[in-house]
C-alpha cells in the first residue's frame, strides 16, 4: 500500500489546496495530481456528458497509475459522479468533496449563510439534499459563480486577478435580514481559497470563510489508515510527485506554478 500514490484530481488548479494539506499530514507519501484542463470549465458541460466522461476517464487512471486513494478535489464533479465512481470501481477508495454546509450550520450565529459554489454545485440536488438534512434552521443562500473558478485560474498562473470582478462575483453572498447580517460564506470550490484575501479585501463586511482542504485531506488520512497494515504505515513512498493535464499542453506559467507546489509535469 505504502508504494501506492496518492491521486488527487481536479478541472484545474483548485485541487492544489487540498495538496497542500494533504501533504502536512502525509508527508511520507508521493501524490500525482491529475487537472483535467482539457474539461475545463466542468460548469459548461450537460449533467450526463460530464459524468460519462468523468467514469471513463477514471476507468483509465485507476487502470494506469493504481494509486491506493483518489481524492476527487472538485464539488462539481463529486455532487455528480462520485456514487457513480464507487459504483464503477467498488474495489478502489474515492473520497469526494461536497459543500461544508454541516460545519456552516454549526457555526453561525445570525442563520444566514452563504454557499459560493459553480451553478453546477447549486443546481444539483445534493447540494439540497446536504441543506435539507443540515441546515434546516438557518437562512442558506445558494451563488453560483461562473467567473470566479476561472479568475482563480488567473491569479494562480499570473499573480494577479480583477479585484472589481471578485467583489462582484461575491455580492450576492452578503445578505441582510431582520438586523441580521451574513456571518458565514462557504467556499464550495477548491479554487476559491486561493482568492480568499481577494474576498475578504473586496467584501462588505468580515465573515467566516470555510475552506474545506484540511477535512477533505484529514478524511483521506482515515481511509488510508484504516485499510493499512499496521506494520507498514511508517513505510515512505518511493518516487517524485508529478502533475498530468489531459489537454497535453500546460502552458509556461502552469507549469512553474506546478514547480511550486513541488510537481513536475508530464
Amino acid at each position: 500500500m505504502t508504494e501506492q500514490p496518492i491521486l488527487i484530481f481536479d478541472s484545474g488548479v483548485g485541487g492544489l489546496t487540498v495538496l497542500r494539506e494533504a501533504r502536512v499530514l502525509m508527508p511520507d507519501r508521493r501524490f500525482i495530481y491529475i487537472a483535467d484542463d482539457a474539461a475545463f470549465p466542468y460548469g459548461n458541460w450537460e449533467e450526463p456528458a460530464l459524468n460519462a466522461h468523468l467514469l471513463a476517464l477514471f476507468g483509465q487512471l485507476l487502470e494506469r497509475y493504481r494509486p491506493a486513494i483518489s481524492v476527487i478535489a472538485c464539488n462539481t464533479a463529486s455532487t455528480l459522479v462520485i456514487d457513480a465512481l464507487r459504483v464503477a470501481f467498488p474495489d478502489h477508495l474515492f473520497v469526494g468533496t461536497v459543500p461544508a454546509i454541516k460545519p456552516a450550520a454549526e457555526r453561525t450565529r445570525s442563520g444566514l449563510v452563504s454557499v459560493l459554489a459553480t451553478p453546477g454545485t447549486v443546481k444539483r440536488q445534493y447540494t439540497r439534499d446536504l441543506i435539507g438534512k443540515w441546515a434546516q434552521k438557518c437562512h442558506v443562500r445558494l451563488v453560483g459563480s461562473t467567473a470566479l473558478a476561472g479568475l482563480a485560474e488567473i491569479y494562480m498562473r499570473d499573480g494577479f486577478v480583477d479585484e472589481e470582478a471578485v467583489r462582484n462575483e461575491i455580492a450576492p453572498c452578503f445578505i441582510e435580514q431582520d438586523g441580521r447580517f451574513t456571518d458565514i460564506v462557504v467556499l464550495a470550490c477548491t479554487h476559491y481559497p486561493f482568492l480568499v484575501n481577494r474576498m475578504r479585501k473586496t467584501a462588505p463586511w468580515p465573515v467566516d470563510w470555510i475552506d474545506p482542504a484540511e477535512a477533505i485531506a484529514r478524511r483521506a488520512l482515515s481511509l488510508l489508515e484504516d485499510g493499512r497494515p499496521k506494520e507498514t504505515m511508517d513505510l515512505p513512498s518511493t518516487g517524485a510527485d508529478f502533475a498530468v493535464f489531459t489537454s497535453g499542453k500546460p502552458n509556461f506559467a502552469t507549469r512553474r506554478l506546478m514547480q511550486g507546489f513541488g510537481l513536475t509535469t508530464s
